[in-house]
């Protein structure tokens, strides 16, 4: 089964999240089969918080790929940014 979650980087007490598209079976940071976009959960300034590929992730999602919670929130956070 394929997912879209977050992928986590970044430096110690300072988060950055890849947000990709994997396999389920996958380790959570291990291989990704595509990153469709990036959190910045502490971003400050001009930092952009939230970048995400929108037709990638529903490309994915037609496809059958299942978002994680925090992933879903991040989706719908964008939608309504947008309009």
């Amino acid at each position: 089964m394929v997912v879209i979650r977050l992928a986590r980087g970044g430096a110690k007490k300072r988060p950055f999240y890849h947000i990709v598209v994997a396999d389920r079976r996958r380790a959570l940071n291990g291989r990704c089969i595509e990153r469709i976009g990036y959190f910045n959960p502490i971003a400050a300034g001009k930092e952009i918080r939230l970048h995400l590929d929108k037709e990638r992730a529903n490309y994915w999602i037609s496809k059958g790929a299942q978002p994680s919670e925090r992933v879903q929130h991040l989706l719908k956070q964008k939608t309504t940014e947008t309009n």
